[in-house]
């Protein structure tokens, strides 16, 4: 057998990758029969062979890596850095913001990151759970924070309520509020409460339904649109019309979840068949190997859609 150590030079960083009584390199150890013990700021690795140490020495720089700006480590991350075939620096792509710094925790994750960094339209296309409407919202407070943009603009399709808000019980606030809801969740982990009160108040963030977006021309903002899958093609023409001078647009869905009435062609769809050879805008595609919520999300995930294939 062949043993090679590795030495961190930050423990707590080291213990955060290792996670409770050293569970992470415990399944590392069940995935790839590399044996990790663990002394101290040193690592020793056993295996017989020497190339499957050295893969499991890059998992660990990567992972101890991204350790150093999240809260923890766990077993999606550690599957995710196993299937990922070319290793990203996290530390590159990096948004940060008020509360927290957040790194890509999958491939395609990283891919996203970078295409918000690189152009000035991107489509994120695939399930729930895979980190869209978390990443375009941490990528716009971070660019609001940086003064990349003045404006965050949050939008999505009431569609549940077929645009028609005024069966709704409450005032208008009331009535958009639950639609919008993830939207209000993922700023309040990026910034504190008062400030996010007090932009909202301002104006320099706006989170409103997809209906309120037609006539305007946002410029010098970051504009997400969530939920993408549930507009109409006339919606979605609207919205990508909207794109103003200095501003960035990200648009959002699920073309499996989508809500419109029988025989309505989702303006996603329809959007990506139309604009996919335009070389300005980025079209980032997710799998269920992409799923970061529980590790049974993306079971659930992958068991629908290949049913949907069956059937």
């Amino acid at each position: 057998m062949i043993q090679k150590q590795k030495t961190f030079a930050d423990n707590a960083v080291l213990q955060k990758l290792a996670g409770p009584l050293d569970e992470n390199f415990i399944e590392i150890t069940r995935k790839t029969g590399v044996s990790i013990q663990h002394r101290g700021n040193t690592l020793t690795l056993t295996h017989k062979d020497v190339a499957a140490i050295q893969q499991v020495l890059k998992i660990l720089d990567f992972l101890y890596e991204r350790a150093k700006t999240m809260s923890d480590i766990n077993t999606n991350d550690i599957e995710n850095a196993l299937n990922t075939k070319d290793t990203y620096r996290a530390s590159d792509l990096t948004l940060r913001t008020k509360k927290k710094h957040i790194n890509p925790r999958t491939e395609t994750q990283g891919a996203f990151i970078e295409a918000m960094n690189t152009h000035e339209m991107v489509f994120g296309i695939g399930p729930a759970g895979t980190g869209k409407t978390y990443l375009a919202v941490a990528k716009a407070v971070s660019a609001m924070l940086d003064g990349t943009v003045d404006r965050i603009i949050l939008t999505r399709p009431a569609v549940e309520a077929g645009e028609n808000l005024g069966f709704l019980p409450g005032d208008l606030k009331e009535k958009i509020d639950p639609y919008l809801r993830p939207l209000y969740d993922a700023l309040y982990e990026m910034l504190p409460a008062d400030i996010v009160e007090k932009k909202l108040e301002s104006g320099e963030i706006e989170i409103a339904p997809l209906a309120y977006m037609r006539g305007r021309t946002l410029a010098h903002s970051m504009v997400i649109l969530d939920e993408a899958q549930n507009t109409t093609a006339m919606q979605m023409k609207m919205f990508l019309t909207r794109l103003g001078e200095g501003s960035r647009m990200v648009i959002n869905g699920d073309l499996t979840q989508t809500d419109l009435p029988r025989g309505v062609q989702s303006g996603l769809n329809d959007a990506i068949n139309i604009l996919k050879n335009v070389p300005e805008i980025a079209f980032i595609t997710f799998t269920e190997k992409d799923v970061v919520r529980h590790g049974l999300v993306s079971k659930i995930v992958k068991a629908y859609d290949q049913a949907r294939k069956e059937g």
